[in-house]
């Protein structure tokens, strides 16, 4: 039974800071594609930062952002396998919204796949998802 677990979510003022963590688990092969989704109310969901850990990955894992986000928000391993944790900086209120942890187990997992389901590519959907932490910015 696999199952993702995001934390860290809370009310901020804006230009404050909050760090989200995702533990994904009940799968032994290594979830080497992770990203972090947001929905804010009446808008539709998009991809915020994206991981890739898997082949031909930089080291560290190939980062990518939304460009909302860019500059301001930082995707990283965790400290435990399988996790992956989001550094947000100089929030905004149109920054709130419930954030969800995605991910992809497996080595067949290649970039592509990982960067069109990122981007909400028709046929490439994430198989596991998170139940989401809200995060309120205030102004």
């Amino acid at each position: 039974q696999v199952q993702l677990v995001e934390s860290g979510g809370g009310s901020v003022q804006g230009g404050g800071s909050l760090s989200l963590s995702c533990a994904a688990s009940g799968d032994s092969r290594n979830a080497n594609c992770m990203a972090w989704f947001r929905q804010a109310p009446g808008k539709e969901r998009e991809g915020v930062a994206l991981l890739y850990t898997g082949s031909g990955s930089t080291s560290g894992g190939t980062t990518y952002y939304a460009d909302s986000v860019k500059g301001r928000f930082t995707v990283s391993q965790g400290n435990a396998k399988n996790t992956i944790d989001l550094r947000m900086d100089s929030l905004k209120p149109e920054d709130t919204a419930v954030y969800y942890c995605a991910a992809e187990f497996g080595e067949e997992i290649i970039e592509y796949d990982c960067y069109s389901g990122f981007t909400l590519k028709l046929g490439y959907e994430y198989n596991y998802w998170g139940q989401g932490t809200q995060v309120t910015v205030s102004s």
